[in-house]
């Protein structure tokens, strides 16, 4: 292989992993889409993005999605806020997330009951306090996460 085809591939590599290199909330098995109503289980992909670690991450969850429970991610501790009805509003899991490593944490919820888009905003914090907000604040740079349920 030539030293510019080479270089290319690794170009390319790199490229793509730097696009995919987000939080982001899929299914279970990996789509951006689920059914209005159904129990869906969803996986939140968090890498560490920096040559530091990520000791923070922080989901707020949508409305009208209703969230059941959670699998015990080793190495973190999670903390969740309700509402006065009892519905969860807020996750945070709290542990070490190194360079070049990435976390994913897995929670069984209800979709909503109408056909739409879900919105998942989440917050990254870093060793050193910064917090990256996945959230549409600046789409081109942190986008937010997003379900279609149909």
């Amino acid at each position: 292989m030539s030293i510019v085809l080479r270089a290319a591939s690794l170009l390319a590599a790199l490229l793509l992993s730097a696009a995919g290199a987000h939080a982001t909330i899929r299914t279970e098995g990996g789509l951006t889409e689920s059914k209005a109503g159904a129990s869906e289980t969803y996986r939140l992909n968090v890498p560490t993005e920096k040559a530091i670690s990520t000791t923070q991450v922080r989901l707020i969850v949508p409305a009208g999605v209703t969230l059941s429970r959670f699998q015990v991610t080793p190495g973190f501790t999670r903390t969740v806020t309700t509402n006065a009805a009892g519905l969860v509003t807020e996750v945070i899991w709290k542990g070490r997330i190194g360079p070049m490593e990435y976390a994913r944490f897995f929670f069984q919820a209800v979709n909503p009951e109408q056909p739409g888009s879900i919105t998942w905003k989440v917050y990254q914090t870093y060793s050193d306090g910064s917090v990256v907000a996945w959230d549409d604040s600046d789409p081109s740079q942190a986008p937010a996460s997003r379900t279609t349920v149909k």
